[in-house]
Order: C-alpha cells, then sequence, then structure tokens
C-alpha cells in the first residue's frame, strides 16, 4: 500500500493545506491555474511543505498529464519519455524534484521544451536556487519560496486523513488524544509528510479495543516520531513556558540555563521555535550593546536550517553562549516603541518644507526642498538643520545604554550631534531607568 502522504496527495488547488501565499485565492500561482496560463517554476523550501502536493494540484486542476521525475536519478531518457507524451497528448505538467542536481546534458535537453510549453516545468529542491541552480533554467522559470507548514496547517490535514474513506483512515474508527496530537503538529517543524506518515504507523501499529476503536495515545505517537515531547500539557503552556525560560535565561546571562531549555527544545525537535527566538533575543535583548553577535546569530541560524537536527545543534550552541555572555542592551527596541507610541497617539506632525520631495515641477512654487542643506556639502558631512516635525522637534526617542564598545561609541556621537543642534541630553543613561 502507498504511504498516507502520497495517497492523500490534493488533486485541486483548493486542497493544498498551507503556502496560502502563492495558492489562496487571488495569489499568482491560483491566479496561473485559474486562467490556465501556466509558466515553469521553481518551488523551494523544506521537506514536506508541499512543493509536491502544490505540482499535483495544478496537474489535476488544469487536466493536464501529470510525471514526476528526480534530476538526480533519472536520465535523459525518462525525459525523452515525457516528451514524446507531450508531443502526443500536449502539455504535460513535470515535476522535477532536486532539480538542483539536473547536469548540464539533461539541462540541455529540456530548455527547448520549456521554451515551446510542450513541458510544465516544476522544479522542486531544498538548496536556494539563486546559488545552487544554472541561470539558464532560472531564467526560464518563476522561483517561489515555501514554508515550513503551521501546527494549525498540519492539524488541518491530519484531520482530512482522519475522515477520508477512500484514501484515508476514514474505515478505521480512531481516537486521537489531544496530547498526541499536539506534538504530532508540533514535533514535526512543519513536515506534513513526516506527520502523515507517524500518524499511519501509529494507527496500523495499534490494535482496537473491544468497541473497535484504536485510541492513539502521546507514548504512541512518541515512539513513531522517535521524539519526546516537553510535556503531556494539552493546552502547550509547558512548551511556552520553556521559550519563554529559554530567552529570560539568556537575557539574564545564564548560560547553563540557556543551554539546558534550549536542549528541552532540541529534545522535542522544535527547531523552528529555537531559530525564531534566537533572532528575537539577538536584537531585543543584545541588540546595539553587541551587534556582531546579532550578525553572528543570523549565520548561526542560516547554518542550523541548512543542516537540520541534529548538526544544526552545533552552530546553535554557539549562538547561545556568545549571546548569553555578551553585553546586554534593548534600547533600540525601546526607542521604536517609543516612536510608534507618538505615532498612534496622533503625534505625527507636519513634514518639514525643506524635506519635502521637491523632484516634480511645481515643487520649487510650493516650498518643498528648497532650503535644504546637502550634509555631504559641509565639513564632517554634517550641518545644523531641522528634521522632525515642528511640534516634536525635541523630541527623543533613543537613550543609549552603555554595556558594550559599540553602543558607548554611539553614545559619544550621539550626545555631540545632539549638543550641536541644541538639544543636549540629559547627564544621566537610560540604561539607570527600569524596564
Amino acid at each position: 500500500m502507498q504511504p498516507l502522504a502520497y495517497r492523500m496527495r490534493p488533486q485541486k488547488i483548493e486542497e493544498i493545506v498551507g503556502q496560502q501565499h502563492l495558492v489562496g485565492p487571488g495569489k499568482i500561482i491560483n491566479r496561473m491555474v485559474t486562467a490556465k496560463m501556466l509558466s515553469s517554476m521553481i518551488l523551494y523550501g523544506p521537506p514536506g511543505t508541499g512543493k509536491t502536493s502544490i505540482a499535483s494540484a495544478i496537474a489535476g486542476s488544469t487536466k493536464y498529464a501529470f510525471r514526476m521525475l528526480n534530476a538526480a536519478t533519472d536520465g535523459k531518457k525518462e525525459l525523452q519519455i515525457v516528451a514524446e507524451e507531450a508531443k502526443m497528448s500536449g502539455t504535460v505538467v513535470l515535476l522535477l524534484d532536486e532539480i538542483h542536481r539536473l547536469d548540464k546534458t539533461k539541462q540541455d535537453f529540456l530548455l527547448p521544451l520549456l521554451e515551446s510549453g510542450a513541458i510544465i516545468l516544476i522544479g522542486a529542491t531544498t538548496e536556494n536556487p539563486y546559488i545552487n541552480i544554472n541561470p539558464a533554467i532560472r531564467s526560464r522559470t518563476q522561483i517561489f519560496e515555501v514554508y515550513p507548514l503551521t501546527p494549525t496547517d498540519i492539524s488541518t490535514a491530519i484531520d482530512r486523513a482522519l475522515s477520508d474513506k477512500t484514501n484515508g483512515l476514514g474505515q478505521t474508527k480512531i481516537h486521537l488524544d489531544d496530547n498526541a496530537r499536539y506534538h504530532l503538529v508540533t514535533a514535526t517543524n512543519g513536515d506534513l509528510r513526516s506527520a502523515l506518515n507517524a500518524l499511519e504507523l501509529a494507527v496500523r501499529s495499534t490494535p482496537a479495543d473491544k468497541q473497535g476503536t484504536t485510541t492513539i495515545s502521546l507514548a504512541v505517537i512518541e515512539e513513531c516520531l522517535q521524539k519526546k515531547a516537553l510535556s503531556a500539557d494539552k493546552d502547550g503552556d509547558a512548551h511556552y513556558d520553556v521559550i519563554s525560560a529559554f530567552q529570560k535565561s539568556i537575557r539574564g546571562s545564564d548560560v547553563n540555563a540557556a543551554l539546558h531549555y534550549m536542549s528541552r527544545l532540541l529534545v522535542a525537535g522544535d527547531l523552528i521555535s529555537i531559530c525564531r527566538r534566537l533572532l528575537v533575543i539577538a536584537y531585543e535583548d543584545i541588540g546595539l550593546a553587541n551587534p556582531a553577535a546579532a550578525a553572528r546569530t543570523v549565520s548561526a541560524v542560516t547554518a542550523a536550517q541548512q543542516l537540520g537536527l541534529p548538526e544544526a545543534q552545533i552552530p546553535l550552541a554557539d549562538a547561545v553562549i556568545e549571546l548569553a555572555l555578551s553585553p546586554k542592551s534593548n534600547s533600540g527596541n525601546l526607542a521604536i516603541t517609543a516612536a510608534i507610541a507618538d505615532i498612534t497617539a496622533g503625534h505625527s506632525g507636519e513634514i518639514p518644507a525643506h524635506l519635502k520631495d521637491a523632484h516634480y515641477q511645481g515643487a520649487k512654487a510650493l516650498g518643498h526642498g528648497t532650503n535644504y542643506q546637502f550634509p555631504h556639502d559641509f565639513p564632517g558631512d554634517w550641518v545644523k538643520q531641522s528634521y522632525l516635525p515642528a511640534n516634536l522637534a525635541t523630541a527623543q526617542y533613543y537613550h543609549p545604554k552603555t554595556n558594550g564598545r559599540f553602543e558607548n561609541a554611539l553614545d559619544e556621537q550621539y550626545r555631540r550631534l545632539m549638543a550641536a543642534s541644541g538639544h543636549p541630553l540629559a547627564d544621566d543613561h537610560s540604561d539607570a531607568k527600569k524596564n
């Protein structure tokens, strides 16, 4: 029997779970299908996120023949078979998996078929196509990124599989425990294929009770996924508690606690939450005290996402250690929060006339841009002039902290410029204030 994930593959564009930025009503791929104006494309993103499903649904919605090949394992002979079919029956939608591994011979064979429209190529890859795919192919395709599915998306797909009596598990009376469902939709890191295949394994390997009901518990799902749940908390509060403790430990500079809480997330397989939280921490809590650490965190997260677990834990551990031991500053976050508060309170004000756009006929007559002084024409590339609206002329949103060399330098420059503008800062620093 074919795997559940294969059997539940959507046949129409409306059946696709997730990726609504591409297939939702009015979105680009949906519009292509509706208008029957398909063009070749490359879909790139993590495994199990719907690349094959999108290709299958496009073919089903347009009634074109659908064929699947792998650029790494299938050769020119298989491509020729698809090409002959296209000549005989019209357009064929070809899903070419691992398209980044397409060699020159196969590429040269495909290019004229793409040009003529005989084959609508849908390339699928987990690699960045802008780096790993030949420019000749890229120039003949649209490139679309797909994202890990959300727990809600995966839960929707699970419900469909449980109720579908033809392709799914609907002929079996199944009770999926709430805790088991939560773990199934979160521990698979947005990979729907893994979730569906684990669900099928759980159902097929669990005997029914006397009433004929197959009950799937958290322990069974843990075993089928080979990932332990953080806790049996059906609302997921414990999961979010761990994420909260993770950030607060880094903010509090406790490197051992930070590593402990990240380890809980790693054991649960929650790579997505770790990566997202580290990016937030880097800019929210470390910020201008150590911008280089923030940049290195971005690099570490990128590496982790490309490596996947378990190797992803290595760059992530480096990032956590550096962030926890780094000087901290939330001055950037406080500054933009204060500026937004002014805007939402209605304190926007009129833009000074000399700052307004002057690149159109009649601007000079309105006084727009006429008295603007170009800073690069002055010593030190600075000249005293007003930039804020008149009603906010003395507003000061940024208050430097003194917890790192970089922000110390910013503090010195900021004070010098504010004093030269006639609005010197107070002597005390904002890091004496409590958030």
